[in-house]
């Protein structure tokens, strides 16, 4: 019996995809730094990659979460998972906070920085937001901006307003309640799975377009900024900080989750990294985990081979309330904005930074400079100033793209290390009948 050679080939066309990619965003910088008049006209290319790649977002959430649950035969297990996902999620989550303020008060960027208080910008868009109206609009949502929490009241409205939480909440129970029915709902089933597939083949067919989108993203984001006769003066000026920031999160990336990776979901750093290469590059280009998730979904089931069951569901859930890089990018931020006002905050209070940047990374959207909005409520609940937020606009586009690497490196990781405690369970309770 011949087997087909599929598996080199893919790989092959993976190599290749990956190599136009990292020349995609070479040559985006080049041309955003030295040509920002063409790389304003290559914007339109990247925003077509972008919304094609947000289109395929909610049928993939809802699809792939309705497939996964469905076929789970003992309902039992989908506490336990879910259970298990979130204590990932919220663990890590708490801990890149705390990397972060370590970090800044051991480095201490913002003092002696020459800032007078008056120059701060004044940016009144960011309005005070309490952390329990925070919370409440987690759960369900702000009528007022007809945006819908965690408990929607309509489907057909979260789909076009992009809320994700209410479409995975009713995927799961969907998906319950199709695996209650037993034989009844087979074909119903199956019929979903091959949807699903199809829509893995359309994300498939659409990484051709990925090293042009990219390329038109990134050289019309210099470009704005206005070349590199601006921004490298920008980036100076707020260097330290920019270096706190990516300094934590390579820690928190590339230190404490791969640690995560090897010893609790028993797989081959880099391997693993690898098969993540695509979906990272993306995240990087675009600055959004949701529209990463299509990519991420790909290199975690396809590349590295975690089950569908426990991918599907780990997933979409952490493109939503996983934000690692968020939570390490608020709490440096919120430090560093005190130091600068010459505001000395004791340990009660960092504390209370990084309880408060863990509650809103998980309420930030996965939508481009979304943690600029909820680090407001970090800053409101230490009694910070909002205005210091402005400050940092120059060069938070670029940190927003490390950070959410690192977000949707984080999921990908929580997905192994739930396969694994999955797996060892199921293996424990075979060993013992």
């Amino acid at each position: 019996m011949n087997i087909p050679e599929t598996k080199p080939k893919a790989s092959k066309e993976s190599l290749i995809l990956l190599i136009a990619i990292i020349s995609a965003i070479v040559l985006g910088f080049i041309l955003g730094g030295f040509f920002p008049t063409i790389g304003i006209k290559m914007e339109i290319f990247g925003e077509m990659f972008l919304n094609i790649l947000m289109l395929l977002v909610v049928p993939i959430v809802v699809l792939s979460m309705i497939v996964g649950i469905s076929r789970i035969q003992n309902l039992s297990q989908l506490g336990t998972l879910g259970s298990k996902t979130l204590v990932f999620y919220l663990l890590t989550t708490a801990v890149a906070a705390t990397i972060g303020i370590i970090l800044v008060n051991l480095i201490q960027p913002g003092i002696n920085q020459g800032v007078a208080i008056s120059e701060l910008p004044n940016k009144s868009e960011f309005l005070p937001v309490d952390i329990m109206t925070a919370l409440k609009e987690l759960v369900v949502g702000n009528p007022e901006k007809e945006q819908q929490g965690l408990v929607g009241y309509n489907l057909f409205l979260a789909m076009e307003k992009m809320d994700i939480l209410p479409l995975i909440l009713f995927s799961i129970f969907f998906g319950a309640a199709l695996s209650s029915l037993g034989k009844k709902a087979k074909k119903s089933i199956e019929i979903l799975s091959v949807m699903n597939d199809a829509i893995l083949k359309l994300v498939h067919w659409v990484m051709y377009l990925a090293p042009l989108g990219i390329l038109g993203l990134v050289a019309a984001r210099i470009a704005h900024s206005g070349g590199f006769k601006s921004f490298i003066p920008e980036l100076m000026s707020l260097g330290l900080y920019a270096l706190t920031v990516l300094l934590g999160l390579a820690l928190h990336g590339f230190l404490f989750l791969s640690l995560l990776l090897r010893v609790f979901g028993k797989q081959r750093i880099r391997s693993y990294l690898k098969g993540m290469a695509t979906a990272l590059l993306n995240a990087f280009s675009t600055a959004s985990s949701t529209a990463t998730l299509p990519l991420t979904l790909q290199g975690v089931h396809e590349e590295n081979k975690v089950s569908e069951k426990v991918s599907n569901f780990v997933l979409p859930l952490g493109a939503t309330i996983n934000m690692d890089g968020t939570a390490l990018y608020e709490a440096v931020a919120a430090i560093f904005i005190a130091q600068l006002y010459g505001i000395d905050l004791n340990w009660v209070q960092q504390i209370i930074v990084i309880l408060t940047a863990t509650l809103a990374a998980i309420g930030a959207a996965g939508i481009p400079e979304a943690g600029l909005v909820t680090m407001v409520i970090v800053l409101r609940a230490v009694n910070l100033p909002i205005e210091g937020i402005g400050l940092l606009l120059s060069i938070d586009w670029l940190l927003d793209r490390f950070r959410t690497s690192i977000n949707v490196w984080g999921d990908s990781v929580g997905a192994a290390v739930v396969e694994r405690w999955d797996t060892a369970k199921s293996e424990s309770k075979s060993e013992t009948s």
